[in-house]
C-alpha cells in the first residue's frame, strides 16, 4: 500500500520527456481508459459517418459538412488537439484539401477560465499579492484562447502592461493526449498511407517538444528578447519589453501595445494608416525573419499581428518559434528566384536540397509535374503569383510523387499562408512575391556571404552559360525593394569580380562577350541602360577609385593575364 501511495504521488512530467510521461501513465490506467473512451467515440462517430457517406453515395452532398465537424471535433477535445488540426492545416502531403481549407480556420478562441484562478495562479507563481504586483489589473481578461489569457493591468512604476497567465491543468491534460497520440502512432503508424519520410513518432515528438516550449513563459520571454534584438535597427517593426520581475513559467508580464488588428479595415482606415504599406512590411519583415535572422515567428494569425497607430507592425506571442540554419536560408532564397526564371530542374535540386525530396530520387519525371503545376500557379508573369494556389496544387502532386513536407517547414508553410491570408484580407489583389522577389533579389545581388554568392551563381550561370537576362531581371525587379542601393551593389559586385573567389565568374562573363567569336555589345548596351541613371560619370569613378584602392597592384597583375589567357 505504502509503494502503490509512492506511485500515485510520483510527480507528473514538466517537460516534454515521451519515456517519462509513458511511465507516469502507466501507473494510471484509469485516467487513460477515460481519455481513450472519449477519443473513441468522438472520432469513432465521425469515422463511421465518412463511411456511411461512401456507402450511401453521399460524398459530395455532406463534402463541407465532414470537414466542419471535424474542425469542432478538435475544438471540443481541446487544447493538444486545436493545435494538432494547425498543425495539420500546413500539411498538403497528408491532408485533403477540402480538410485544409477547414482546419486553416482553427483559432485559439475559448471561454475564458474563472478570475479567481487566474488571480491565484498570478500571486502564486510572483510570490506576492495581484495589488503589490500591479496598480491596476482588467477585473476580466481582454482575450482568450486554448492556453492561456491576458488582463491588462498598470505597473507600480507606471508602465501599461499585458499579463499573460496559462490555464490551470494545462500539462495534465497535454501530457495525458501527447501520450495516447504516441501510443496510436506506435500501433496505427505502419498501417496508415502517409507520405511521411520518417516514423510517424518522430512526428508527436516534434509536436511534444514545440507544445512545451509554447507553454513555458520564460522561453517565449527570452525569444521575444531575441527577436527584438534582430529587428533593433528597424523602425517599422515593434516588439513589446519583457518585464523579468513579473514574469515566471506560467505568467508573463510584457509591454502593452496599443494597435488595431490587421482585419479591422475600417479602423486601419480612419487611422490614416496605408494598408499596402502595413502589408509591404508584414511581408519583407517575414522574409528578413527568414532568410537573414533565420529566427522566426510560426504563428502570425490576426491575433499576434497588429498595426500601431504610428504605421509600425507589432508583433506579440512569441512561444511558437523556429530555427533555420544559414545552408537553408540560402537555398530558399534561390529557390525562390528559380521559381521566378522557372527553372524547374534547379527547383527540383533546391527541393532535394531542403529535405523535401530524398537524395536517392530521380528528379528527372518530376521536372515535368512540377513544371505544370507551378506554371499554372505562377500565371503568366511574377504578379500572377500566389503561394496559396501553389500550396493547393502541391496537396495534389504530393499524392502523386514522393514528396514530403519535413517539420521545419511545416512552420514555415503556415506561416507562410497566415501571412499571405492577412495580405489578402488588407488588399485582395495582393501577389506576395510583387514585394518578396525585390527582396530576395536584393540579397542574392548584395552576398554578403560566400553562399550566398555561389547561390547567385548558380541562378546566373546556366548550362555553362552566362544568363543576361537573369541579371537584368533580378537588377530590374531588385530596384523595387526600399533597402536596394545600386551603387554599393555595384561595389560589392565589382570587388567581387576582381577578387580569388571571383574567378569563375570572370571567366564566365568574358566567354559570354566573346560567344560565336563575336562581340556581344548588345547584352552590355542592355544592362547599361538600366543602371545608368544611378551610376553617373562622377559615381562610377568614385566607385571604381575606391574598389582598386582596396586591392594591392599585384592582386590587379595577377587579375589582367589571368583574364585574358581566358
Amino acid at each position: 500500500m505504502v509503494i502503490l501511495n509512492q506511485n500515485l504521488r510520483e510527480q507528473e512530467p514538466s517537460g516534454y520527456d515521451a519515456k517519462a510521461i509513458a511511465k507516469y501513465y502507466r501507473k494510471r490506467p484509469w485516467l487513460v481508459l477515460w481519455r481513450t473512451i472519449q477519443l473513441v467515440w468522438l472520432f469513432g462517430n465521425f469515422l463511421l459517418r465518412l463511411q456511411w457517406d461512401e456507402w450511401t453515395n453521399h460524398k459530395k452532398l455532406n463534402q463541407t459538412k465532414r470537414p466542419q465537424e471535424l474542425r469542432q471535433i478538435l475544438t471540443k477535445l481541446g487544447p493538444t488537439f486545436i493545435k494538432v488540426g494547425q498543425a495539420l492545416s500546413t500539411r498538403p502531403d497528408l491532408i485533403r484539401r477540402d480538410f485544409l481549407d477547414e482546419l486553416i480556420k482553427l483559432q485559439d478562441q475559448l471561454p475564458p477560465f474563472d478570475n479567481y484562478i487566474a488571480f491565484n495562479i498570478i500571486e502564486t507563481q510572483l510570490g506576492c499579492s495581484i495589488d503589490e504586483a500591479y496598480r491596476e489589473i482588467s477585473p476580466h481578461p481582454v482575450a482568450a484562447a486554448s492556453l492561456g489569457q491576458v488582463y491588462r493591468a498598470l505597473l507600480h512604476t507606471g508602465e501599461e502592461v499585458a499579463v499573460k497567465v496559462q490555464r490551470p491543468n494545462l500539462r495534465p491534460t497535454l501530457n495525458l493526449d501527447l501520450y495516447l497520440m504516441r501510443l496510436g502512432a506506435v500501433w496505427l503508424g505502419p498501417w496508415l498511407p502517409l507520405n511521411l519520410g520518417h516514423d510517424l513518432t518522430m512526428i508527436v515528438d516534434e509536436f511534444g517538444t514545440k507544445l512545451f516550449e509554447e507553454i513555458n513563459y520564460l522561453n517565449e520571454a527570452k525569444n521575444a528578447e531575441l527577436f527584438a534584438a534582430n529587428f533593433h535597427n528597424d523602425p517599422e517593426v515593434k516588439v513589446p519589453v519583457i518585464y523579468w520581475e513579473y514574469t515566471r513559467g506560467c505568467v508573463l508580464t510584457l509591454e502593452w501595445i496599443e494597435g488595431i488588428k490587421l482585419t479591422d479595415l475600417s479602423k486601419l482606415k480612419a487611422a490614416g494608416l496605408d494598408a499596402d504599406n502595413l502589408i509591404r512590411i508584414g511581408v519583407t519583415s517575414g522574409l528578413r525573419q527568414l532568410l537573414e535572422h533565420g529566427f522566426f515567428h510560426a504563428d502570425p494569425h490576426p491575433g499576434n499581428l497588429f498595426a500601431t497607430l504610428d504605421g509600425r507592425m507589432a508583433y506579440i506571442d512569441f512561444g511558437m518559434m523556429d530555427q533555420l540554419d544559414q545552408n537553408t536560408k540560402e537555398t530558399l532564397a534561390s529557390a525562390v528566384v528559380q521559381l521566378i526564371n522557372r527553372d524547374y530542374q534547379a527547383l527540383a535540386r533546391d527541393f532535394v536540397n531542403l529535405g523535401f525530396l530524398t537524395p536517392d530520387i530521380d528528379i528527372t519525371p518530376i521536372i515535368p509535374a512540377l513544371e505544370k503545376v507551378l506554371g499554372k500557379a505562377m500565371g503568366e508573369s511574377v504578379a500572377d503569383f500566389n503561394f496559396k494556389t501553389i500550396t493547393d496544387e502541391f496537396s495534389e502532386l504530393m499524392y502523386e510523387y514522393p514528396f514530403r513536407v519535413p517539420a521545419k517547414f511545416a512552420l514555415i508553410i503556415r506561416s507562410l499562408i497566415t501571412q499571405e491570408g492577412l495580405a489578402l484580407s488588407l488588399n485582395k489583389n495582393f501577389k506576395i512575391v510583387e514585394v518578396s522577389y525585390p527582396y530576395v533579389s536584393r540579397r542574392l545581388l548584395t552576398g554578403e556571404s560566400p553562399q550566398l554568392r555561389k547561390r547567385l551563381l548558380e541562378v546566373l550561370i546556366k548550362d555553362g552559360k552566362f544568363q543576361w537576362e537573369r541579371l537584368e531581371n533580378m537588377i530590374a525587379i531588385a530596384r523595387d525593394d526600399r533597402g536596394f542601393d545600386l551603387l554599393p551593389t555595384a561595389q560589392l559586385g565589382l570587388q567581387y569580380l576582381l577578387s580569388e573567389e571571383g574567378q569563375y565568374l570572370r571567366h564566365q562573363v568574358l566567354l559570354a562577350l566573346t560567344e560565336d567569336d563575336k562581340l556581344h555589345t548588345e547584352e552590355v548596351h542592355r544592362l547599361w541602360s538600366l543602371v545608368r541613371e544611378e551610376l553617373q560619370p562622377q559615381k562610377i569613378f568614385n566607385l571604381a577609385f575606391t574598389t582598386f584602392k582596396d586591392i594591392s597592384t599585384q592582386r590587379i597583375a595577377a587579375i589582367i593575364p589571368t583574364a585574358l589567357n581566358n
